[in-house]
């Protein structure tokens, strides 16, 4: 990862703002997302943790944080995301710091320090070929036992989400373009503003293991809500049938078929070293 690379993550989110917070909220497939996180940060986070947030954002899960009963160490990259998040949570007890972290530099911090460290948002698609680095330093930080608890982009997900868009590239960008995205995940074959590393579940898991981890857990952030969002409108609706769906699509969300369905890819780890 350069520091081209860097800078220019660094000004889409400066930019992006506070539509982060929004993101999960302003369509169906967002709050079921939103849902599935929650769900899944829950089994791993108890109350009385002490947790890294890294990619925090405007502070979505740092409230779900608060709410779980943890005490927050709250990090981003962008200033102005950061800033949003004091923002928000200034008066909350649970949150002891706001500080600009890049994930793949946790040297600041000692072994063993965190009790969890949350990654979610997606932090770890954006350092290509440093990911390694970066999740041995996230082991590294976690007590005995400790988890990290993260999430990625996912390559066949978000083409299925984005089906339209996703086959209109090689007209735009050409047909080789186009391919080694597919093959490799890697958005920076075609550039833009936004660019990332998505990921098949398989590779998330074979990343796991070669920085010396297992996996706990996985899901997809969203699955049966990505088709077809129109007939979920009126089920929304109806709280008694809507909390039935949320609980099917979260279950059925970390089926092993269903891991590469969602935009996101969840994932609980720990390092192997410890039994």
């Amino acid at each position: 990862m350069t520091q081209t690379d860097r800078e220019q993550m660094r000004a889409y989110f400066d930019d992006y703002a506070s539509a982060e917070w929004d993101r999960l909220e302003r369509d169906i497939s967002g709050r079921v997302s939103l849902e599935v996180h929650r769900q899944f940060l829950r089994r791993f986070v108890q109350a009385g943790d002490r947790v890294l947030e890294i990619g925090a954002g405007p502070g979505r899960f740092t409230q779900e944080l608060i709410e779980l009963g943890a005490t927050i160490a709250v990090t981003d990259f962008s200033p102005i995301q950061l800033e949003l998040n004091r923002q928000r949570h200034a008066d909350s007890p649970s949150v002891e710091s706001w500080e600009i972290l890049d994930v793949c530099d946790t040297s600041k911090y000692s072994d063993g320090e965190f009790d969890a460290v949350v990654v979610y948002g997606g932090p770890l698609s954006y350092v290509f070929e440093d990911v390694d680095e970066a999740l041995k330093g996230l082991f590294r930080i976690v007590r005995p036992g400790g988890v990290v608890v993260a999430s990625v982009m996912s390559l066949l997900g978000t083409w299925r989400h984005l089906r339209e868009e996703a086959l209109m590239m090689p007209e735009i960008f050409g047909d080789e373009a186009n391919d080694a995205i597919l093959r490799t995940g890697d958005l920076r074959f075609i550039g833009g503003p936004h660019i990332c590393q998505m990921y098949r579940a398989t590779e998330v898991t074979r990343l796991v293991d070669r920085c010396g981890g297992e996996v706990l857990a996985m899901s997809a952030s969203n699955w049966a809500s990505l088709e077809k969002q129109d007939s979920l409108v009126s089920l929304e609706t109806n709280p008694e049938r809507w909390k039935r769906f949320l609980e099917h699509e979260v279950e059925f969300c970390g089926e092993p078929g269903a891991l590469d369905g969602g935009t996101h890819l969840l994932f609980a780890a720990r390092s192997v070293s410890v039994n």
